[in-house]
């Protein structure tokens, strides 16, 4: 703080320089458009001299409003009581009573989200306009007026007017929310309980083909997972190769200039454990206050994690978008809804558990500057704060590693189209509006995004800044977890292969064949599983039934693809802990075969719920293993 002497002195300039840029210049008697409301909050002493805006650093598009509450002692009701008397304008609670659904379909509900204002009522022949923002509304009348006639500015939190809006019209923001996407690129149509008949139709046929030919039928099965396994091995070693080879370059320092406004959007249900870990993680993120915003989207019938943000002193750049309530619910779809309350150029995604590094944003928007309009997506590494929780915690940490530090990064490399991960990622706002951002139907529409936007002619990179989130370690809560995956990446190659010629023809022959690689080759691989385990039984002198029938060329082939693909998997895993940090023996590697069949459990969980609940969201819970209790010895998240 500023000794009392200094201050009166700071306070005498910065007042001098308001009235020459915002009231009447008295030297020359010019009077200078400027900033008369920032005079009035200074003069009355209601903000700091000292703060950045009236340091004239907001020439940035920060709404004013928000501009004084970061470094300031204003909070919004007494900012908005100090608009309402510098603008002449009333203050009212828009819930009391409820606003007229014409107003808001006339001006447009996307619009009155986007700029937080709400058509409330009639008064006479002028409508009654809610803000929360009154600086803007003078740039925002002429378009008011042109559709809904003269317009009385009003004010209000603008908490209260998100919820008016849906009070009176949360049935359209839902459905607006569920379709954004168009139906040729979405799942929603996918009618999964009326193809149990065709299902049950063909393993009726599967069953009589297996009876009254058990050894073709398994050579044939032998065949297609072999065929997978040398297809996701051969990826796997490319895409280290090329990762190895070509690394991603280190993060460059922020270079000078004006910084893009930035909008972090976290989806939240059942979060009431983990959600005072998030306010206090991402408070940690270093980028100008004015510039950000955080919007935790959260479903209105999740009360308690509602109630425990209230709860955890959200600062002013933070704030909650209650979820109305639709036909789904899922994170995209709470995605979406939030989208249309945020304001920045650059769109990020977070989930509940995560903590990213502070610098984050800041080497984000340095790569986006470096680069051409092209890049529209960045993703981050995911990694784990709580590695050495247990067995399962351990393998999913090698896991990780191997694909988002050399296979991720390789197929990024190699242009092949990139299956984003769920949380990390940036995008440049235009963009994914104009692919209609997520779709609310796909459990897994990170991955569905990605293919996307290669579709769309866009690029994914991946970038060397890690978030740390929590290792989903008890058994049946990561195959719940993994089915999840499973589902949503067949409901992905479903949905983008409805039209192969297509898809074809957008992306170009080796995009193609690595799509059926990373989504039909993985599906294969984890369902037919069992088939390749059978052979097991060889070690122990038992026999098998295929062994006799098997053409030579085949089954040396097959010892050829096992041992080759477990030394794959070996040599990644291990090189990836070791650029990962992670001090976990080397020796828990050797153990991520048994690790890997639980995949299969998960992937035939996954396949009878695209059939019975295709839109089913099972939920992963987060916020019961504490960071900094992992015994690894890595680098730790902030803000336990």
């Amino acid at each position: 703080m500023l000794c009392p002497k200094l201050r009166d002195r700071v306070r005498g300039m910065a007042v001098r320089h308001l009235i020459r840029i915002g009231g009447a210049e008295e030297a020359g008697g010019t009077s200078v458009p400027g900033d008369p409301f920032a005079l009035s909050l200074l003069r009355g002493g209601l903000v700091r001299p000292e703060q950045p805006y009236l340091r004239g650093l907001p020439a940035s598009s920060a709404p004013q409003t928000r501009a004084f509450h970061p470094h300031g002692t204003l909070n919004e009701a007494e900012l908005l009581d100090a608009a309402a008397r510098h603008f002449d304008a009333p203050r009212i609670d828009p819930c009391q009573p409820l606003p007229e659904a014409g107003p808001i379909d006339r001006l447009g509900l996307a619009l009155c989200q986007r700029h937080g204002i709400l058509p409330w009522r009639q008064a006479g022949a002028a409508t009654v306009v809610v803000t929360s923002r009154p600086e803007a509304f003078a740039r925002l009348r002429p378009m008011i007026e042109a559709r809904l006639g003269p317009a009385i500015m009003a004010l209000a939190p603008a908490a209260r007017i998100t919820e008016a809006l849906h009070a009176a019209r949360g049935a359209q923001i839902a459905q607006a929310a569920e379709t954004r996407v168009s139906e040729e690129e979405s799942c929603r149509n996918w009618a999964g309980p009326a193809v149990i008949p065709a299902v049950l139709a063909l393993l009726s046929a599967f069953l009589a083909v297996l009876i009254n030919a058990p050894v073709a039928t398994g050579l044939v099965l032998v065949g297609l997972s072999l065929a997978a396994m040398i297809c996701s091995t051969a990826l796997k070693i490319t895409a280290a190769v090329t990762a190895l080879r070509h690394p991603c370059p280190d993060p460059a320092d922020l270079s000078p200039g004006p910084l893009p406004r930035v909008s972090v959007l976290v989806a939240l249900y059942r979060e009431s454990d983990i959600a005072p870990r998030l306010v206090r993680r991402l408070s940690r993120l270093d980028y100008p206050r004015d510039l950000l915003e955080v919007v935790l989207a959260v479903e209105a019938a999740d009360r308690l994690t509602r109630e425990t943000l209230e709860a955890s002193d959200l600062p002013p750049w933070m704030r909650i978008v209650v979820v109305p309530p639709g036909r789904v619910k899922t994170k995209p779809r709470a995605l979406n809804v939030a989208l249309e309350h945020c304001h920045g150029e650059i769109i990020g995604v977070y989930d509940a558990e995560d903590a990213p590094e502070p610098d984050q944003i800041r080497r984000v928007i340095e790569r986006f500057r470096r680069s051409d309009s092209g890049l529209a997506c960045l993703q981050g590494v995911l990694d784990f704060y709580n590695p050495a929780t247990n067995w399962i915690a351990r393998m999913f940490t090698v896991e990780y590693a191997a694909w988002f530090r050399l296979i991720l990064p390789g197929v990024a490399r190699l242009g092949l189209m990139v299956p984003l991960g769920g949380t990390t990622l940036f995008f440049r706002r235009k963009v994914l509006e104009e692919l209609g951002a997520w779709d609310s139907h796909n459990v897994t529409e990170d991955a569905d995004l990605g293919i996307r936007l290669a579709r769309h002619g866009y690029r994914t990179e991946l970038m060397q800044t890690v978030t740390r989130e929590e290792a989903n370690c008890r058994p049946w809560a990561w195959v719940r977890q993994r089915s999840r995956w499973i589902k949503g990446h067949m409901m992905t190659w479903v949905v983008h292969m409805r039209a192969p010629r297509l898809l074809w023809r957008q992306v170009g022959a080796r995009r193609f064949i690595g799509f059926q690689v990373m989504f039909l080759g993985a599906a294969v691989q984890t369902l037919l599983a069992p088939v390749l385990w059978s052979f097991w039984l060889i070690l122990p002198g038992l026999p098998h039934p295929l062994v006799q029938a098997m053409p030579g060329p085949m089954f040396a082939a097959l010892l050829l693809a096992f041992g080759l693909s477990a030394v794959v998997d070996f040599t990644l895993g291990i090189l990836a802990l070791r650029a990962a940090g992670h001090r976990i023996s080397k020796l828990w590697v050797f153990t991520l075969h048994p690790y890997q069949m639980l995949a299969t459990f998960a992937g035939y969980k996954a396949l009878w719920e695209m059939i019975a609940r295709p839109f089913y969201w099972d939920k992963t819970s987060h916020g019961i293993f504490e960071p900094g209790k992992t015994g690894d010895g890595a680098k730790q998240p902030p803000g336990k």
